[in-house]
């Protein structure tokens, strides 16, 4: 049953990975899936893509999951609201890994009451190391990593 749909951003990945890696979008849909590459002028030898998805609940983590193999591909998997359901954000990079969180309608991320209690925990009183801690619970880092590529456009030459 396709209850759930959403978007993937592959923000890069190398020339040479693109069919396999729109193999693998097409293999979890269950589907030939087109791909339509441009260059990522963030990165030489890269290419980047969008596409929207519509399949099972639970899709994100099953994309995701098959994307992560790819050492060197950076992405962003949205798995909307629905009733009853929150959405989902997986965000990948070659050096940070992956990171998920639980979004609202708006795609803000939602962190839990126990984050922030353990956040608090573990500043001792310290604005600086709470800062961090709630910036790993909303994975800033990634987001800052990955905004040179989101906004590559801005960064081309004539």
């Amino acid at each position: 049953m396709n209850d759930a749909n959403g978007v993937i951003h592959i923000h890069s990945c190398p020339v040479a990975l693109a069919p396999h890696v729109a193999w693998t979008l097409g293999h979890v849909l269950g589907t030939e899936t087109h791909v339509d590459w441009v260059d990522q002028p963030s990165e030489q030898g890269s290419v980047r893509a969008t596409l929207s998805w519509s399949g099972p609940s639970g899709s994100a983590a099953r994309f995701a999951s098959a994307l992560r193999g790819w050492d060197h591909t950076r992405f962003e998997v949205w798995e909307s609201t629905a009733a009853n359901r929150d959405g989902v954000r997986y965000v990948h990079t070659p050096a940070l890994g992956i990171f998920f969180t639980l979004t609202d309608a708006a795609g803000n991320s939602m962190v839990g009451e126990d984050r922030i209690r353990y956040a608090i925990e573990m500043a001792h009183g310290d604005s600086t190391e709470l800062e961090h801690e709630l910036a790993l619970a909303l994975g800033t880092a990634w987001d800052d990593e990955l905004e040179p590529y989101r906004h590559s456009r801005d960064h081309q030459t004539s």
